[in-house]
């Protein structure tokens, strides 16, 4: 009389057993690579934002130097010169000072961003002066304020803000702003861009007659959440790894228990 045999049925059930598992192992082994991959990306851009945040620190923190001139220009860049501590020289075109909408720790207003002709070779750099409530827009509610002859800016030098915010576009035949974009300002008040530089500077909290505008608001701060998401990523490829290896050794013993 022939013995039952003890061996595992390799039929349908078994086969379909088979590849759920092997289509479970390479799902998770994708999901696990790209949650790694995104959480070494963090850990880089951490790096990475911690660099920048030295460099500016150190760029404010540094005795002001002289903006640069016309023969810098092509070479300006955000990574190497925003935020630089620079001064600069010369009178400003009162009549020619353009308002961007600002909001601030004061409230809504404009930033009064002014021409300046340097006096060292002629050129124009855009000055932003300071913060101005609604109710001052008007250059004449705050005439103590419009600086005359020779005067030297001490500030912080930005990238020319091109176009418009993310929300609004600036709208230059109705003279309305909402960046600081320094070459359309100058082409709407007549000027040669090309004489323009490519940058503006802030200037700091150098108190102007009467009290406006209000200099040194300028917002340095950087998001720096990148520790917390390479922990999110890792946590992530960690729960995919142990859910893949109790899925599967479900599935094996499920299968031997056939």
């Amino acid at each position: 009389m022939s013995q039952p045999s003890s061996s595992v049925p390799s039929g349908p059930s078994t086969q379909r057993s088979l590849t759920a598992r092997i289509v479970i192992g390479v799902i998770a082994l994708i999901l696990f690579c790209g949650f790694v991959a995104l959480a070494v990306w963090q850990v880089e851009r951490r790096a990475w934002k911690l660099d920048l945040i030295d460099r500016v620190t150190t760029r404010v923190a540094a005795p002001a130097q002289t903006a640069p001139g016309r023969a810098q220009w092509a070479e300006i860049n955000a990574k190497d010169d925003e935020y630089r501590h620079v001064r600069v020289t010369g009178h400003f075109l009162n009549d020619q000072e353009t308002v961007v909408y600002a909001a601030t720790d004061y409230g809504a207003g404009y930033w009064v961003m002014t021409p300046m002709v340097r006096d060292d070779s002629g050129t124009i750099v855009m000055v932003n002066r300071g913060f101005v409530p609604t109710d001052r827009k008007d250059a004449a509610t705050r005439q103590q304020g419009q600086l005359d002859g020779v005067v030297t800016v001490t500030g912080l030098l930005r990238m020319n803000e091109v176009g418009g915010t993310a929300l609004r576009d600036n709208v230059p035949q109705d003279n309305r702003w909402y960046s600081r974009d320094v070459k359309a300002m100058a082409q709407f008040h007549g000027l040669d861009p090309a004489n323009v530089a490519p940058y503006f500077i802030d200037a700091d909290n150098s108190k102007n007659p009467g009290g406006l505008p209000l200099g040194g608001l300028t917002q340095i701060t950087f998001h720096n959440s990148h520790l917390i998401y390479a922990i999110t990523w890792t946590v992530l490829a960690l729960m995919v790894a142990a859910g893949a290896v109790f899925a599967l050794r479900g599935g094996k013993k499920n299968s031997n228990d056939l």
